[in-house]
C-alpha cells in the first residue's frame, strides 16, 4: 500500500492491467473557504464541473422548466365539420340550424318564398279587411249618432246583417284553407332542393307538386275534421244543457266552459304536433294522406317534446314579429274607419290599411312555419333513420360527379332511409 510519496504497487494478479484513475477530490474552488469542500449542485454528478445556468427571461422566476406544449396531432381534435352543400348542415340539426336554415331559405329564394308568400297572404286577407272596414263603419255611424244604436243592432240580428258582420271572415278562412294548403306544398319542395343548394322557381315548384294537391287537401281536411268535432260536440252539449238549466246554474257553466278551453288548447297542441309532418310526407315522399299522417305520428314518437317545444317558440316569435309589422297598419285603418264620418273614401282606406298589416304579417309567417316544420321533418328523419347518412353519401358523389340538383328530390323517397 502506497502513501502517496513513492511508487505505485504492483498490479495485482488477476487484475487488468488498465484501471481507472485513483480517486481525488474535485478541484476547490477559487470561492471555497479553506478547508471546505465545494459540494455539487443538485441533480449533478459529483465530481463533474458545475454547468451554467442560463439567464432567467422577465416574469415570475421559477426553478422548473415550462411545460412543453403537446405537438401538433396529439390530443383531443374537434370533429370535421359536416358537409353544407345548402341551407343546413348534413347532420341531426339544433335549434339554431333550424331557424338558420329557415331564414336562409327566404333569402336565398326570395322571389319564390316571398312572392307566393305574399300572393297567398293578400287572397286570405282581402275578404277579412274588407268585412272589418264595413264592420267599423256601421260602428262609426253609431258614435256619430248613439240614437242610432237600436236600428244597427236590429239591423245586425238580420240575416243580411249576420252576413254583414261575418261573410268577411268566413270568406278569408275559405280562401286561407286552400291558398296555405297549395303554399306550404310549393314551399315544402323549394326546400327539399334547397337542402343541396339547388333552386326552384315557382312554376318549376308548381309543376312538381301539382299531382300531390288532392293528397294535401286530404291531409287538411282530416285534421279540421279532428279539430272542429270536439268543438261541435261541446256546442251541441252546452246547448242542451243551458235548455235544461236554470238561472242559478249559470255559473256551472261558465266554470264547465273554462274547463274545455283549457282541455281543448291541450288538445289541439297535442294533435297539431303530431301531425306537423305530414304535409312534407306527402310532398317530399309521395304518401296519401292517412298514410302520411301516420307517416308524421311515427316520426314524432321519442321527440314529442321537443318538436312540440320548437314549432310552439316558433309560432310565437312569429307571432310577436308579425304584430309589430300588422299592428300600426290596424291601428290606423280601425281610427280611418271608425273616424271617417262613413264616406265611402275611408271605408277603402280602412280596408287597405288592415289589409296591408294581415298581408305583412302573413307573408312572414307562412314561409317560416312551413319552413321549420320541413327542417324539423329533415332533422327527424335523419335522428331516427340514420337519413344523415344518405344526405352525406349522396352529397360526396355529387361533389365528384358535379352538382345535378334535380337528383335531391329522389333522395326523400323513404326508401333511401339507411334504416327503412
Amino acid at each position: 500500500m502506497s502513501d502517496g510519496h513513492g511508487p505505485p504497487p504492483e498490479t495485482p494478479s488477476g487484475w487488468s492491467a488498465e484501471q481507472p484513475p485513483p480517486y481525488s477530490a474535485p478541484p476547490a474552488s477559487p470561492w471555497t473557504a479553506p478547508g471546505a469542500q465545494q459540494q455539487a449542485p443538485y441533480g449533478q454528478p459529483y465530481g463533474q464541473p458545475p454547468q451554467q445556468q442560463q439567464p432567467l427571461g422577465p416574469g415570475p422566476q421559477t426553478p422548473y422548466p415550462p411545460h412543453p406544449h403537446p405537438q401538433p396531432g396529439h390530443g383531443y381534435a374537434p370533429p370535421p365539420s359536416a358537409l353544407r352543400p345548402g341551407i343546413i348542415p348534413l347532420r341531426p340539426l339544433r335549434l339554431g340550424d333550424i331557424l338558420d336554415g329557415t331564414i336562409k331559405l327566404i333569402r336565398s329564394n326570395p322571389k319564390a318564398v316571398l312572392g307566393l308568400s305574399a300572393v297567398a297572404a293578400l287572397l286570405a286577407a282581402v275578404p277579412l279587411a274588407v268585412g272589418q272596414a264595413f264592420l267599423l263603419n256601421s260602428m262609426g255611424d253609431v258614435m256619430s249618432d248613439p240614437g242610432s244604436a237600436d236600428s244597427a243592432s236590429g239591423g245586425l240580428d238580420s240575416v243580411y246583417g249576420v252576413i254583414a258582420q261575418y261573410g268577411g271572415t268566413l270568406v278569408s278562412y275559405a280562401v286561407q284553407f286552400v291558398v296555405v294548403t297549395l303554399l306550404t306544398g310549393v314551399l315544402t319542395r323549394i326546400l327539399g332542393r334547397a337542402v343541396f343548394g339547388g333552386k326552384l322557381d315557382a312554376a318549376e315548384a308548381w309543376q312538381l307538386v301539382k299531382g300531390r294537391v288532392p293528397a294535401l287537401f286530404g291531409v287538411v281536411g282530416l285534421m279540421a275534421v279532428i279539430m272542429v268535432v270536439p268543438l261541435i260536440v261541446f256546442a251541441l252539449l252546452m246547448v242542451a244543457l243551458a235548455m235544461n238549466a236554470s238561472s242559478g246554474s249559470l255559473g256551472w257553466l261558465a266554470g264547465v266552459t273554462i274547463l274545455f278551453i283549457v282541455a281543448y288548447l291541450a288538445y289541439y297542441l297535442f294533435f297539431r304536433t303530431r301531425f306537423a309532418f305530414a304535409s312534407p310526407a306527402v310532398v317530399l315522399e309521395g304518401r296519401g294522406p292517412i298514410d302520411a299522417m301516420r307517416r308524421s305520428w311515427h316520426l314524432v314518437t321519442g321527440d314529442f317534446w321537443r318538436v312540440f317545444g320548437i314549432l310552439l317558440l316558433t309560432s310565437l316569435l312569429v307571432g310577436v314579429v308579425a304584430g309589430v309589422l300588422s299592428v300600426p297598419f290596424t291601428i290606423a285603418g280601425t281610427l280611418f274607419g271608425m273616424f271617417g264620418a262613413g264616406s265611402a273614401a275611408t271605408t277603402v282606406v280602412s280596408a287597405v290599411l288592415i289589409a296591408i298589416g294581415a298581408t305583412l304579417a302573413a307573408m312572414l309567417t307562412y314561409p317560416f312555419e312551413a319552413g321549420v316544420a320541413g327542417l324539423l321533418y329533415a332533422d327527424r328523419r335523419m335522428r331516427s333513420e340514420a337519413f344523415d347518412l344518405v344526405l352525406q353519401t349522396a352529397a360526396i358523389e355529387q361533389q365528384r360527379q358535379g352538382w345535378v340538383h334535380a337528383s335531391a328530390d329522389e333522395l326523400w323517397h323513404p326508401s333511401n332511409s339507411a334504416r327503412s
